[in-house]
């Protein structure tokens, strides 16, 4: 394709002294796992955040898994959250022995429901894990105003906003992926758990290497889940850049929206107190899949966030949500498409796809 869905090599070009420098301190220092580069790296991240503590581990899914065992989550345990996700979320869940329990989307943003969070709640509900989902912030303000304790997962959201404060700093643990495609992405695996609660960063800093309080003397059953130097230093160069970043990627979902306006294709909504940082810029539309062949036509890559709901994947159907449980989620998948969207998208690019969105929207509204 001529326009790429994703480009991670990109940023590597576009700032390859930075990140050779990141690179050669850390060779030059001698340390390679939990080193002064994950520190500092800890420390940036949980400013930016806005919170106290972030706790670094090997990548987006582990983060999860060990914020709910932070949280003391096991067998016979439910956690409820949303099926348009990535595998990871759900993954996450069954890892701990817990069962997850799946609620429908919002029509409008695709993200949780509050209102079905509400209905789905039981006595064996310790968990809530709400996704921002391609970037868009989910509505917190009511999915955080109950006494279960909330798990965010982050992971498309680095940067994003509700009601001005940055999501991972409202649940009682957030938790990031820093996949190389994310809007601070590593260049490998590589992830974090945020909280306010020190006492919950002390058991997840234990919980990542072994259980151990002290070297090779493990006080609870952990795991090996230590980020590495050279991703930390790596990010830490990300970190600099992730809101100018962001800002490019806000600029060009602005365009494709403009050159939508008018047609049968759907873009995604805005809100006044919910910012998001379109890590995936997703349309919806009736035909999807001959638009998406169209636009494959004229090189534009596209991607479908996601085309099976993870309740309906054989991973996962017996836990007992078949077809029909969740309407507005089943019905989502067949209509949603990604559209190229990263901050290296040149100007000529943006303009063709603009254009092409321009001539293949068909139906006016």
């Amino acid at each position: 394709m001529n326009i790429p869905a994703a480009n991670p090599g990109a940023f590597v070009r576009a700032h390859r002294a930075e990140i050779d420098a990141a690179i050669a301190r850390v060779l030059d220092s001698g340390r390679f796992i939990l080193g002064p580069e994950v520190e500092a790296f800890e420390h940036e991240f949980a400013n930016f955040v806005g919170v106290s503590h972030a706790v670094a581990v090997a990548n987006g899914t582990e983060a999860l898994w060990l914020a709910l065992k932070a949280l003391g989550i096991g067998s016979g345990d439910e956690v409820i959250t949303v099926s348009l996700t990535a595998t990871a979320t759900v993954a996450a869940i069954v890892e701990t022995g817990a069962h997850p329990v799946f609620v429908d989307v919002c029509p409008d943003d695709l993200t949780m429901d509050p209102e079905q969070v509400a209905k789905a709640i039981t006595p064996r509900t310790k968990a809530v894990i709400p996704v921002h989902l391609y970037g868009q912030a989910a509505r917190l303000t009511e999915i955080c105003s109950g006494n279960v304790p909330v798990v965010e997962d982050c992971a498309q959201a680095h940067g994003a906003r509700c009601d001005g404060r940055a999501v991972g700093a409202w649940g009682t643990l957030g938790a990031f992926s820093f996949y190389p495609t994310k809007n601070l992405g590593a260049l490998g695996d590589a992830g974090a758990v945020v909280t306010a609660d020190g006492s919950l960063a002390e058991r997840l800093r234990s919980l990542r290497e072994y259980g151990w309080q002290e070297r090779f003397n493990s006080v609870a059953h952990g795991w090996n889940s230590r980020l590495d130097e050279l991703q930390a230093a790596i990010l830490r160069v990300r970190l600099r850049h992730v809101l100018t970043d962001n800002g490019r990627r806000r600029n060009i979902a602005n365009a494709y929206t403009a050159a939508l306006r008018g047609t049968s294709i759907v873009p995604p909504p805005s809100f006044p107190n919910r910012t998001c940082v379109y890590h995936q810029y997703v349309i919806r539309h009736p035909h999807r899949d001959r638009f998406r062949a169209r636009l494959a036509a004229h090189g534009i890559a596209t991607a479908i966030h996601y085309p099976v709901p993870v309740h309906l994947q054989n991973a996962y159907r017996h836990f007992g949500q078949g077809t029909g449980s969740l309407p507005v989620t089943e019905q989502s998948v067949r209509d949603i498409l990604s559209l190229p969207i990263h901050p290296e998208l040149e100007t000529n690019q943006i303009r063709t796809v603009c254009e092409c969105l321009l001539g293949l929207g068909e139906i006016k509204r």
